[in-house]
């Protein structure tokens, strides 16, 4: 029973958390457009939310290691919580990019103390299932939080205060529990040179991966009132996203341990850019042609992180596995980086259709990559299985590793 109130507790924690910090990117665009913040101004948040997010990902575990799960939970909740009340003191958006890094460090820090304690409490009897609902719980809570900014009024006290109190309430299960902290994990070493040699294309494919997710989910909403979205409708539209890469875990999975993984990214990246143009041509089609556009662009692209970790993943040791991880997070977050002042740029300069343009050149890249690379080496023998691979913290790869090795 203490078992099953702990991870209540964190299931809580994450539904919480993910309403609030999900929540601020979609609602940072749609105020930044509403105070007349230029489209690079719009993008830089985005960027500025996933340099917090590196920060968190290395900072969190050595700050675990110090002062224990709880106590860093509240340090990062609290990150967080100011980065969002910082926001109704000013408006200008070079200081909302020094708070977004804030609350960037706060889902990577919250999320690494969380999975640590999954990870810890979990036995091989209730591994799958645990994980398995702690994967539908944030997925769940990730669509939410898109939608949540259908009832938030752009620039206002009101909504980044909401969201500060749902930060905030995010402590309280986890802290609250009597179930007793477990003991700290080494920090796993960030090694990217591990993840390049074990898969250059699977390199490839998790910045691919981060220049879609996070290009489409940090300037979407900027596409969308440039295409004639009402700000209700954007929520949907980014909602749409999200439930068309959660729908696509299943099959695509089946695919990834049935054929090769390589062919498997390399007919992904070219549904995904036949998706980017599909996307392009619906601006025009009414409001039923943009979502359902959006739903299949999710679907094509949000699956190509987890099928290009699973192919890392063959070729990597047990040992290694937590650091390929980690790794593997380290280019994602790179990509991430980049990607959103990128395409806000593009939009700029160009149009609402340069943000899908960009895209499709990032996924057929991909493409040319992968044929180059079946030449490379042959399919290994033994593979690992497909697990789907949150991206939230460098330490997911405990999490995760007994899973991918069939344990």
């Amino acid at each position: 029973m203490r078992l099953i109130i702990s991870f209540t507790a964190l299931f809580l924690s994450v539904i919480l958390l993910q309403l609030s910090t999900g929540g601020v990117g979609p609602l940072d665009a749609i105020s930044g457009l509403t105070l007349e913040f230029s489209k690079e101004q719009i993008g830089l948040l985005g960027s500025a939310h996933f340099i917090g997010f590196f920060v968190g990902c290395w900072w969190a575990p050595r700050l675990m290691g110090s002062i224990g799960h709880s106590r860093a939970f509240a340090v990062c909740t609290a990150l967080g919580a100011m980065g969002l009340i910082g926001h109704t003191l000013t408006e200008n958006p070079y200081v909302w990019a020094i708070l977004r890094i804030a609350s960037g460090t706060c889902v990577a820090g919250c999320y690494t103390v969380i999975e640590a304690w999954l990870n810890a409490k979990v036995t091989n009897e209730n591994r799958g299932r645990a994980t398995g609902t702690y994967r539908i719980v944030d997925m769940s809570a990730s669509l939410g939080a898109q939608l949540i900014i259908a009832i938030l009024p752009p620039a206002s006290y009101v909504s980044y205060n909401l969201l500060a109190i749902l930060c905030c309430a995010a402590l309280l299960p986890l802290t609250l529990t009597k179930a007793s902290q477990p003991e700290t994990p080494k920090a796993p070493r960030l090694r990217p040179k591990l993840a390049w040699r074990c898969s250059p294309l699977a390199v490839a494919g998790v910045i691919v991966a981060a220049l879609s997710s996070a290009s489409f989910r940090m300037v979407g909403p900027v596409y969308g009132q440039e295409v004639g979205l009402e700000i209700d409708q954007i929520a949907f539209f980014l909602a749409s996203f999200v439930l068309g890469g959660a729908l696509a875990q299943y099959p695509m999975g089946w695919l990834a341990d049935k054929y090769d993984r390589r062919w498997v990214l390399i007919w992904l990246s070219a549904v995904a850019v036949v998706s980017c143009g599909i996307t392009m041509a619906a601006s025009g089609s009414g409001t039923l042609g943009v979502m359902l556009a959006a739903g299949f662009f999710g679907f094509t692209t949000f699956p190509i992180f987890s099928v290009s970790a699973a192919h890392a993943n063959d070729f990597a040791t047990s040992e290694q596995r937590v650091e390929l991880s980690a790794a593997l997070m380290f280019f994602f977050a790179l990509g991430a980086i980049a990607s959103p002042y990128v395409s806000s740029s593009l939009i700029d300069a160009y149009g609402p259709g340069a943000l899908f343009a960009f895209v499709a050149t990032g996924h057929i890249v991909l493409i040319v990559f992968g044929l180059t690379r079946m030449r490379a080496r042959p399919t290994p023998e033994e593979r690992t299985n497909y697990v789907y691979a949150p991206r939230t913290s460098f330490t997911i790869g405990r999490l995760l590793r007994r899973q991918r090795e069939g344990r």
